[in-house]
């Protein structure tokens, strides 16, 4: 019960903190966070796409390194085929530092 709710109190942080990162793009519809299956589902509305875009992150791993911590997206598969080779192009291995408040619920 726990981990639902921070997962839900994170994943509408999480989608506020995409969407100011995103707007010149398009917007977040919905974000969710399994902390627990360490896994992430992303709605999104883009520019030019008719369609919302899915994003699964399947799998992700948070290290710490200084300090600071950082996501890695180690499984990802996307509505889009061209976007899914995008993001194992792109995102797959990369590590993103996280903001204090995500690092703390993830």
């Amino acid at each position: 019960m726990f981990n639902f709710a921070k997962d839900a109190m994170t994943s509408k942080a999480a989608q506020a903190y995409v969407n100011s990162r995103i707007a010149r793009y398009g917007r977040v519809e919905r974000l969710k966070i399994d902390s627990a299956g360490r896994q992430i589902e992303v709605v999104c509305a883009l520019e030019g796409e008719a369609e919302p875009i899915t994003v699964r992150v399947n799998r992700y791993t948070v290290h710490e390194e200084g300090g600071r911590r950082f996501l890695e997206v180690q499984a990802v598969s996307c509505s889009r085929p061209w976007l899914q080779r995008l993001l194992e192009d792109y995102g797959k291995n990369r590590r993103v530092e996280l903001p204090g408040w995500a690092a703390a619920a993830l």
